[in-house]
Order: structure tokens, then C-alpha cells, then sequence
């Protein structure tokens, strides 16, 4: 299990948009990159690689 007390939280701009169903963030940690339910803040986070997660959000960005 990852120690995540030192995490530092963060929603996306857009997420006021989406009626508070959004994720949250915390990519100050050393090696990792945790993501988590922000309506469950106390619940479970997953974890990624920061490469891991830099090729997700490149893969999920909208062209505009």
C-alpha cells in the first residue's frame, strides 16, 4: 500500500461543469501519481507511473 498523506489534492478546471463528478489528482509524490472519487476522498485511490499516467491523459485529450 502507498502512503499518500503527503498528497497534495487538485480538481480539473472543468469540474464544476459536470454536476461534482469528477476526480481528483495528486502528482506531487515521488514516482507515482495518485488519482481518486472526489466525492469519496477518505475511499481508495489508484496509483500510476508518471509515464503511465502522462500517455492516458495525452490519449483522452479532446482536439479541439
Amino acid at each position: 500500500m502507498v502512503d499518500l498523506t503527503g498528497a497534495h489534492w487538485r480538481k480539473s478546471t472543468r469540474s464544476g461543469s459536470n454536476g461534482g463528478e469528477c476526480v481528483e489528482v495528486a502528482d506531487n509524490l515521488p514516482g507515482i501519481v495518485a488519482v481518486r472519487d472526489s466525492k469519496d476522498p477518505h475511499g481508495p485511490a489508484l496509483t500510476f507511473s508518471p509515464t503511465a499516467w502522462a500517455n492516458f491523459v495525452c490519449s483522452t485529450r479532446i482536439s479541439r
